[in-house]
Formats: structure tokens, sequence, C-alpha cells
């Protein structure tokens, strides 16, 4: 039956003569009789209620009925029938045949509901539920309404794949849902997969909302050869909104039992993350087994922060044997250092950065490639001060003083004391900026070498002039507008020889031959070793910036290098020493939206051969399609190749692979294949990984995850060895 505009609005005024109270969101105060000093008590104020319908009828003060396209608004609950009634006196609402109740969290469908409106308590048969958080949904028996925010299904189940779709569901006697916390808790369940059981648990809870939780986590399958078969049950604890733990009890066949833990925290001035596993019987070699790995940072305020790394492990083959992290089983030094630092402006124009801290190593040895352990340093105080434009110069300090221990080498204190002063000229082209400095260092020795005694020091006067001009225009390739840049550079340095062979060399090495490197003053790093100099570097950048995002899109750079005197200061291995050094030349960018590269080569001119070469390229034109190609070659040291990719095969089946290969060993150094497959609701992720943990020493993993999305994830994850293992891989969903 139609009704008109004019006859639903007589209904409604109709409905508010007989809600009359409730209409006004008034409550009524009831007298109280006075005992003592107590205070009236007064009545909850009741929501307004709402009816539209078709037809209207009731009696005043008592109930309504409601019929044809009838709708009850109370605050915001929205409840939907054909036919309803409401009794004022109660605030009961009842519906006979089919509801549907729209809430701020969920939307609830059924039979047959009774819900009292002040409680929010009451039934619904034959339930059907969507979360509006999470895209769960399922459906029951019998649904309890327990009060706000809460309700209790009787078999039920739950999925949060699409409408028709059931790929995986869970089934439980019983499923609570609390919508304020937005936890579900289900009690004597069955996860379901393709309409078969693959896991039973007498309780689990999880997140619908996919918010922090404490409770039982997924368990953790897997296999390594080193290991064995791999089962851990991590617990997850949400101790503060800043600070939660994860606990997992670990099984392995082949080492026993593990217990892994690890704590997170954040807060305004501080943060960290503490990881402690620890194996008290490796039933293989019968030794307590343990690692620590802890980080944390302080704001101390007024510009200070501290810190502290340590790292730990029980044995050297503790990373190689008991983590399948590729990241860690390459680790050869564990930093255990703690100290303070300071940034501050000094006056206008200047900044002034403090630093002192205690470190030492825990160095993890391969038995076929011992080396020796870095210096500790207990402790090293630095300062560095920059001051900018005082009559035109600029002055900077670089200044430290550290006490080197180590238990089988030379050791002792080193003061270093670096000033310069330079004077940059510029203007909208290009720039000159001649600088000068004095690098004085000073050395207080456990014992004297080369006759020299223990206390000994150098100086070397630094002179360097670095100069540039920059040219532009504007272009167009390809239908878009760059900016195309000219910047050649020159830049000389001078520093007379100082005779080093007697010092010792707590921190300095040779730092890798670059396009950077070539325009820095000293071609070691540390300050043991000053390079005594006479050079010119010549060097051409040739950048393309889009003109409307600014996002450099290509660089050109080539760069030649000059002795004009033969360098005399060496460390080993020998150094090439011609008067015309190395050329280099650097191609980084986007060539196309799909195509990137980064590119770096090394030539020796004087014998007309490649030193080091190190390129890549990669293709990546959409989610889930990535191909890598890389080679790395430094002559007499390593040539490999290297290459990855994530691939879609057919339909949701991807591929996802990685080789890396030594050519100079003729031997694969790591390598990884696999598939995913993918839908709406869940994926499944099925990978091998083999790679070197040491000198004639590999690991072979596995992983075999399936992924409920939306729920959890059944097995171990290979996520993490996808991520390191192939540059610009992603989880599709």
């Amino acid at each position: 039956m139609n009704i008109s505009i004019s006859q639903k609005i007589r209904n409604i005024f109709i409905l508010a003569l007989l809600l009359m109270v409730p209409l006004t969101g008034l409550g009524d105060e009831l007298p109280v009789k006075p005992q003592g000093e107590q205070k009236p008590v007064i009545k909850p104020q009741k929501k307004p209620v709402l009816i539209e319908a078709d037809r209207i009828t009731g009696y005043y003060k008592q109930e309504i009925e409601a019929t044809g396209n009838a709708e009850l608004h109370h605050g915001d609950n929205i409840l939907t029938a054909d036919h309803m009634k409401y009794f004022q006196v109660t605030e009961d609402a009842e519906v006979k045949g089919d509801a549907r109740l729209d809430r701020p969290k969920d939307i609830l469908q059924g039979k047959d509901l009774h819900i009292n409106l002040q409680t929010e308590e009451g039934r619904l048969s034959e339930p059907r539920y969507y979360m509006k958080e999470g895209k769960g949904r399922g459906a029951g028996d019998l649904l309890l309404f327990e009060g706000k925010n809460n309700y209790r299904l009787k078999e039920a189940n739950y999925t949060t794949c699409p409408e028709g779709n059931h790929d995986w569901y869970i089934r439980a006697k019983e499923l609570e849902v609390d919508n304020k916390k937005e936890v579900g808790t289900a009690r004597h369940v069955s996860i379901m997969f393709k309409d078969t059981p693959i896991l039973y648990s007498p309780w689990i809870d999880f997140s619908f909302s996919g918010k922090r939780k404490t409770g039982l986590l997924t368990p953790l399958l897997g296999y390594n050869v080193k290991t064995g078969f791999d089962v851990a049950l991590p617990v997850y604890f949400n101790i503060a909104p800043n600070i939660d733990a994860t606990i997992a009890p670990r099984i392995m066949t082949m080492r026993g039992f593990m217990l892994s833990n690890e704590l997170r925290y954040m807060g305004n001035k501080m943060n960290g993350n503490l990881l402690f596993d620890i194996l008290p019987n490796d039933i293989n070699t019968n030794q307590t087994r343990w690692g620590i790995l802890y980080q944390h940072s302080q704001n101390i305020g007024r510009g200070w922060q501290g810190f502290l790394n340590y790292n730990q492990v029980s044995d050297d083959r503790y990373f190689r044997e008991l983590t399948p992290n590729l990241a860690q089983t390459s680790l050869t030094n564990l930093s255990q250092q703690g100290g303070v630092t300071y940034n501050g402006r000094l006056g206008a124009g200047g900044s002034l950065s403090l630093t002192g801290f205690a470190s030492r190593f825990q160095t993890i040895q391969d038995p076929l490639a011992l080396f020796i352990s870095p210096y500790e340093r207990l402790p090293h105080f630095s300062m560095n001060a920059i001051k900018q434009n005082v009559g035109k110069m600029d002055f900077e300090l670089n200044s430290s003083w550290t006490n080197f221990y180590h238990p089988s080498l030379v050791d002792g204190k080193r003061m270093v004391f670096y000033p310069s002063v330079s004077v940059p000229l510029r203007n909208e082209y290009g720039y000159i900026t001649p600088k000068f400095g004095l690098h004085y260092t000073q050395y207080n020795l456990s014992a004297p070498v080369e006759n020299k005694g223990e206390n000994i020091d150098r100086t070397v006067p630094i002179f360097s002039l670095d100069s540039g001009i920059a040219f532009d225009r504007q272009t167009e390739l390809s239908g878009r507008k760059f900016i195309h840049t000219l910047e050649p550079r020159l830049f000389y340095v001078y520093a007379p020889y100082r005779n080093q062979s007697f010092l010792p060399n707590f921190d300095s090495a040779v730092n890798d031959f670059s396009f950077a490197q070539m325009l820095t003053e000293n071609k070691f790093a540390g300050s043991d070793r000053i390079n005594d100099a006479n050079r010119v570097t010549v060097a051409l950048t040739s950048r393309f910036v889009e003109q409307e995002t600014g996002i450099e899109r290509l660089r050109l750079a080539i760069g030649q290098q000059y002795n004009i005197t033969d360098p005399r200061v060496l460390l080993l291995p020998p150094q090439v020493t011609s008067g015309k050094s190395d050329f280099v030349a650097a191609i980084s960018g986007r060539l196309t939206p799909h195509i990137s590269t980064d590119t770096n080569i090394q030539m020796d001119e004087s014998r007309l051969w490649t030193e080091k070469l190190r390129t890549g390229i990669s293709y990546q034109p959409d989610t889930g399609k990535v191909l890598n190609l890389g080679y790395r070659y430094s002559r007499d040291v390593l040539e490999q190749v290297d290459s990855s990719v994530q691939w879609p095969i057919a339909g949701n089946w991807h591929g996802v692979a990685r080789a890396n290969y030594s050519l100079k060993d003729d031997k694969f150094l790591a390598g990884l294949a696999g598939f995913e497959y993918h839908t709406c609701c869940w994926a499944l992720r099925v990978v091998m990984q083999r790679f070197t943990t040491a000198t004639h020493t590999t690991t072979t993993a596995f992983f075999v995850q399936l992924e409920l999305k939306g729920l959890m994830g059944l097995g171990n994850n290979p996520l993490q060895a996808l991520q390191q293992s192939i540059p610009g891989y992603t989880s599709i969903h």
C-alpha cells in the first residue's frame, strides 16, 4: 500500500503524541526520601525514540505497533522491519519475521528479534552479522544481546571472505563479540579451509579490526637443515599502548626447546627493542646457547640524546645454526656501545655537536677465515663545531680523544685536533671555495714503536680548492618537461708527505674508490692515516629533473683524478700510485616509469682495464611484478651475478626466485625459489631458501604459510626472506 508524504507526517505527529516524554529527550526526576545527608537520585535520561512506518497504531504511553517499511531510530541504532512493536514502559522492541539492526560498528540481520533499547539485552534467531571494521561477517543459530557493545552467538561461523565466498571460515560452538575492544572470542573452534578442518582449538580470540590485543598468536611451522622441524607458539602481550611483548616457546627436533622473547616500547622521550632467546640444552651440542639484541634511545632534553646498543651471543655458530634470518647470519661484529650525544646551536649560523661513548665488539669468527677484531674504545669523546659567515669566512673544528684497547695489539690514547677555515665565494651560477686546515694527531701508546717512544705526534697541513658551475635549460622528452643541468666541477687538494708507517692503525682503512670519494681530501677513513696529496679531480654531472614534481629522473656523472705527484702514504694491500689515476663513471635514476638503474664503473687507464664495476637494473611495471639483474666485479677479489624476480605465472599464481652466483668461485652463494597464490581473502606461500653462512658452510630453510586474511597466518612466514632477497618485492593483497 502506497502512503503519501502527508500521511507519513501525520503518522509521525501521532507517534510523537503517544511517546511524548521520550521525544522530548528529558527524563523524570523521582523524589527519594531523605536519609541523613543523602542527595536525591536522578533517573538517567532516556534516549529519544523515533518510529516511521506506513501505518502506526498503539496505546498512549503503553505500546506502538508499526507496519510497512517500519524504522525505529534510537540513538545511533536503526531497527528496520516490515512489522514491529515498541513497548514504552519497558523500552522493549519486538520484531516477528525479518529484522535488520544497523549499529555504528556492525549490521545484524535475522528473524524474531527481541531487544531492550535501554539495556541492549535480548535475542535474535537465525542471525547474520557484518563487521564495519575489518570486513568480518558470519552467521549462527542464535544471537544473544548481552549489553551495550556485546553479544554472543551460538553455533556460529566467521570469515573475512566476501559474500558468496566461503574459502575459509572458523566454526565455533560459541562466539562472543566485544565491539568496544573490537575483539572476537570463540570456543570449541575448527578452522575450515575449503570446507576441510585444518586446525582445532578449544579457544581462540582475535581482533577483527586489526588492533593490537593480548592473546595467542598463530603457531609458526618450518624446517631448516640446521634445526630440523621447527614449531613455535607465540603469545602476544599488549602491556600498554606504547609497550608490548611476545613470548614464543619453540621446539626444534634437532636442537630441543628454545624460548624466544621480544619486548618493544616507545614513548615521547625514549624507545627501544629487546630480543632475548635461550636454548637451555642444545641436544646436538649439549650446550646452553643464547642471544641478546638490545637497542635503546633516550631524549634527555635540551639537545642531549642517550643511546645503548648491546648485542651478544653465546657462541660463534649461534646465528648460522639457530636463525633463518639472512641479515643476522652475515653479522661479523656485534656492537656493545652506550653513550650520549649533544646537538645545538653555536650562535647565529653555527652548530655544535658533542659525543661521548664507550664501545666494544663481540667478533663472530669463521674458523676457516679468521680475522682480527676491531679496537675497543674505552671511552671516546668528540667535539665538532661550525661557525659560518664570520667576516665572510666559515670556521670548522673536528676534534676527538679516544682510549683504544686491544688484547693482542699495540693500544693507547689518541687525540685529534683539526681546525679549518674556508672562504666560500658564490653567485647564482657557480662557486669557488678555498679551504685551509691543520690536522694534528697526538698518541700516548702502551709500548714504544720503531724507536719513536710512546708519545708521538703528527701534523699535516691540508689545502683544498673546490669550484663548480651549474648550467641548466628546459627540455622536453616524451611529452614531459625537464630541467636539464650540466655541472662541471674542479677539485684540488694538497697535503705534504709525512712518514706514518710507524704509527699504529686503530681505525683507518682505504675508502672504496667512487665518484663521491674522488671529491674528498683524504682517501683514508679514520684518523690514523692522512694521505699525502697533490692531485686534481675533474668531474661532470648532468641531471634530468622533472619540472612539475622536482623529482630527479636521471643522473649521469663522470670523473677523472690526476695525481701531480705520486702518493707515498699507503695501507696494505699495495695500491696503484700512477700519475693518472682511475676514471669513474656513474649512471642512476629512473630511465622510464618502470625501469631504474644504478651503475658505477672504475677503470685503471694506465693498464686499460676495469678495476671495479657495480651495475643493476630493475623493471617494475606494476605491484607484484619486479625483475632485478645485477653484476658486481672487483679485480682479483670477486665477480658475482645476482638476479631476482617476482612475477605472475597464471591467474592468481605468482613465482618468486633469486640466484646469487660467484663466477670467480664457480658456486651459488644464495638462492631462493617458490610460489605464491593470492585470492581476496587468503594466500598461500611456499618458499625454499639456501644461502652461505660461512666458508664452505650453507644452510637450507623451507617456508610454508597459509594466510587467512584478517585472521591469522598458519606456518612459517617467508615475507622477511622475500623482502631481503628480492628488491622491490611487494606483498599482494
